[in-house]
């Protein structure tokens, strides 16, 4: 069973234009059209074009592409602040809203047409976005799912709580958590595909494979292929072999 996965996106509309590329590529050389891309999540923030992210992605399942997204936590907190002006997520620090520098939310407004500095008033700014934001945007980011399952895989955002099982995981660990799960080499059941920590290059752990390679931070946005338990790395010039560590 064929699918393909991309890592966090955060804005890099460019990249991941490239990388739908690559993988229409490799559908040409398989003969398969109808395999699943999944979308790992953290399409907003820090890059350029999130506002073009959502978009394409938005339009392209609108337009039957078999495309999954998944929910990162980044789009979480972008959907929070537009809707919920009252709601802090658990795993930041109270004094930490949405357009502090470390979250990159500013970025995502400004993809939106919006320009302030960063001491700007939330209140102010949330009414602001709420104007240029479409409402389809909106509603998108609102129903995205938080995981997929496909055959031997489970696609998530961040992870999941060892030990716990699959249908009792929660929101809060399926879009932040790192340890235990990072650190954790027993087998899950499922192979899970997996991104929200950033490292250089994607990585096969033999029991999940983090492909969040650090596009956020000028880095490349990774595509995989995956067949039954065993994972390619897209490019240009083809398929390379992830084998595991």
């Amino acid at each position: 069973m064929r699918s393909y996965a991309i890592g966090d996106i955060h804005g890099q509309l460019a990249l991941l234009q490239q990388a739908h590329a690559w993988i229409e590529a490799d559908r040409k050389r398989s003969g398969d059209q109808d395999a699943p891309v999944v979308h790992l999540g953290d399409l907003v923030d820090r890059g350029p074009d999130s506002a073009g992210v959502i978009r394409l992605l938005r339009e392209g399942i609108a337009g039957g592409a078999p495309w999954v997204v998944l929910k990162g936590n980044h789009d979480r907190l972008f959907e929070r602040f537009l809707t919920s002006p009252d709601w802090a997520d658990p795993n930041l620090r109270p004094e930490v809203s949405y357009l502090h520098p470390g979250i990159g939310g500013a970025e995502t407004l400004m993809s939106y047409g919006l320009y302030r500095r960063s001491s700007f008033y939330l209140d102010e700014a949330r009414q602001e976005a709420l104007a240029a934001v479409p409402p389809e945007d909106i509603a998108f980011l609102e129903g995205l799912p938080l995981s997929h399952r496909q055959g031997a895989v489970l696609f998530v955002h961040a992870g999941i709580r060892p030990g716990v099982p699959l249908d009792a995981q929660t929101e809060q660990d399926f879009l932040w958590i790192r340890e235990p799960f990072l650190s954790d080499t027993r087998d899950h059941g499922p192979l899970i595909i997996h991104g929200h920590t950033a490292i250089s290059q994607p990585v096969h752990y033999r029991n999940r494979v983090n492909i969040d390679s650090s596009a956020a931070y000028g880095g490349p946005l990774t595509a995989v292929v995956i067949e039954g338990r065993r994972i390619w790395r897209l490019s240009e010039d083809g398929r390379r072999d992830l084998d595991p560590v």
